[in-house]
């Protein structure tokens, strides 16, 4: 298979169907009330059950690496701090750098994330050790920008709320739920097994029509010049920066492929959800999603290409 074949295959089936749920939207046939069921299922039930499953099934002897949870979390915070300097040193409208920064950091590993690992090894690999490390990050980091920058006065205990939802995250608790399982090498019964298996079957194509179908082209001609740099941050300068990092540390296959996810993956919905909920700019987070959504299927299959090409993944 060439190179620019395989890079392909891992990137388009995933962005075909993405193009389907935006199709089937357009259509009528994905409404709405349709579409907010959708992602609450996905995120609170089929995405857990999902990861629970990858988890569980896996040797973490064999996969977990303290190398890689502390490369993942040193870049996160990397990031998060040089933007977010460099955003309250030069951006004048306080009540968007929350919206800025956290739309150039804050990528959706969740459901895209996983949708990549699976399209190309067939299981999640080592992007639940990935999110372990920088959903807490995203969520609280991304808390604490919106309060400060708030154009409303910050609500009381709003700090205390989020550490309190980050812990209760499903997909946290997902990965949390299968750890014990993975060590204790539990065999699930065969009805139980393929019940799981069905459940997880289903999980990427239904997200992946969700994320289709909350396209919405038009709110990325807003603020074009941060919406264009915070996708270019999002989507080019984070990989172009750790990527030969991780690669010169060894990284190859699986792990590379992860922390791709966790560097040049699209801005995630939740991203424009927080933004709204808390009085900050709500446009610009909505075009920051919309636009490294539509850019990531060139990037991320372009930067996949270059791996294959050297021969890292």
């Amino acid at each position: 298979m060439s190179n620019l074949e395989f890079s392909l295959n891992a990137t388009m089936p995933v962005f075909f169907v993405i193009f389907v749920g935006w199709f089937l939207k357009k259509i009528g046939i994905i409404r709405k009330d349709f579409q907010d069921a959708n992602n609450r299922l996905v995120f609170r039930v089929l995405l857990p059950v999902m990861l629970f499953c990858d988890v569980a099934e896996t040797d973490l002897s064999a996969t977990f690496s303290m190398k890689f949870f502390l490369f993942c979390v040193s870049a996160t915070l990397a990031c998060f701090a040089a933007v977010w300097i460099l955003a309250a040193l030069f951006y004048k409208d306080r009540a968007s750098i929350g919206s800025f920064v956290q739309g150039a950091i804050r990528g959706s590993a969740g459901i895209l994330g996983v949708a990549f690992a699976e399209n190309m090894y067939g299981r999640a690999g080592m992007v639940p050790l990935m999110m372990i490390a920088i959903v807490p990050i995203y969520n609280i980091g991304s808390v604490i920008l919106l309060t400060m920058y708030s154009s409303e006065r910050p609500p009381q205990g709003q700090i205390k709320k989020v550490c309190l939802e980050v812990l209760t995250n499903p997909l946290i608790l997902g990965i949390l739920a299968g750890i014990p399982f993975a060590l204790l090498h539990v065999q699930f019964p065969a009805l139980v097994q393929k019940s799981l298996n069905n459940l997880s079957m289903i999980t990427s194509p239904l997200a992946l029509l969700m994320v289709g179908a909350d396209f919405d082209l038009q709110k990325a001609s807003a603020q074009r010049i941060p919406v264009l740099l915070a996708t270019a941050i999002k989507l080019l300068i984070q990989p172009a920066i750790f990527l030969p990092i991780a690669v010169l540390l060894g990284f190859r296959d699986e792990s590379l492929i992860a922390i791709l996810i966790m560097l040049g993956a699209p801005a995630t919905v939740s991203g424009y959800i927080m933004a709204r909920g808390m009085h900050n700019n709500v446009s610009m987070a909505g075009s920051i999603v919309v636009l490294t959504t539509m850019l990531s299927a060139v990037t991320v299959t372009g930067i996949i290409f270059v791996l294959r090409t050297f021969g890292y993944v």
